[in-house]
């Protein structure tokens, strides 16, 4: 079972990131300013997956566009990297996510990335979003994301690999632990879903509020 969502996208270069922290007298770090090329200002968006019978987070950090597939790119991810090899025998996988946003339930892109992923892996996609109003009952924004903002507290978040390693530091007393990784894909936005490909995708609805509580099947089962 994995709670999933994006956290807020983050400027890159010049970012007055809120929060304090002690520094060496007169050595303040610079924060306004970049000098990255163009006149618009690299964005971060960091998609957060946490396993909650581990207690421990996966973030894949965003270069380009926080979509559908980027979500299910992010998942995907996880799956790969640990996933897979703790738990190797789950015919299902059970997510959590808000109803709105790159995971939301009325995005079709979403489902057809889900049902790639499940025709991939082999797995039964099973998901639960959360009614309007109630994101902050998602465990990732208590157990990773409000943590992760603690540890990078008045830290200027200059450039991707800042915000990688700040986020792969977060600890906590009960043993949170971390990875996270930067993913430069990328991820066009505009992407449309026709209604013959959301009619390909195998998805069982459950019967109270289906539209938030489904189960994605892989085609060859």
């Amino acid at each position: 079972m994995i709670s999933v969502d994006t956290k807020k996208k983050e400027l890159i270069g010049n970012y007055d990131n809120a929060g304090q922290q002690w520094l060496p007298a007169k050595q303040p770090k610079k924060v306004q300013g970049h000098d990255f090329p163009g006149p618009e200002v690299p964005r971060a968006y960091p998609y957060g997956i946490y396993d909650l019978g581990r207690n421990a987070g996966f973030v894949n950090v965003g270069t380009d566009h926080d979509t559908g597939a980027f979500a299910v790119a992010s998942i995907r991810g996880w799956w790969r990297f640990e996933g897979r090899r703790l738990y190797p025998d789950a015919p299902m996988i059970l997510i959590t996510a808000d109803g709105g946003g790159s995971n939301g339930s009325r995005l079709r892109l979403w489902k057809l990335e889900l049902q790639k992923f499940a025709d991939d892996t082999g797995l039964c996609v099973s998901v639960c979003h959360f009614p309007p109003g109630t994101s902050k009952w998602n465990k990732i924004e208590h157990r990773l994301f409000s943590f992760i903002t603690s540890n990078w507290r008045g830290e200027p978040l200059r450039d991707y690999e800042t915000i990688v390693n700040l986020i792969a530091r977060t600890t906590t007393a009960k043993g949170l632990k971390v990875t996270c990784r930067l993913d430069r894909r990328e991820y066009p936005t505009g992407r449309k879903v026709s209604d013959e490909e959301m009619e390909s995708i195998k998805v069982e609805r459950n019967k109270f509020h289906g539209d938030w509580n489904y189960v994605i099947k892989p085609k060859a089962t």
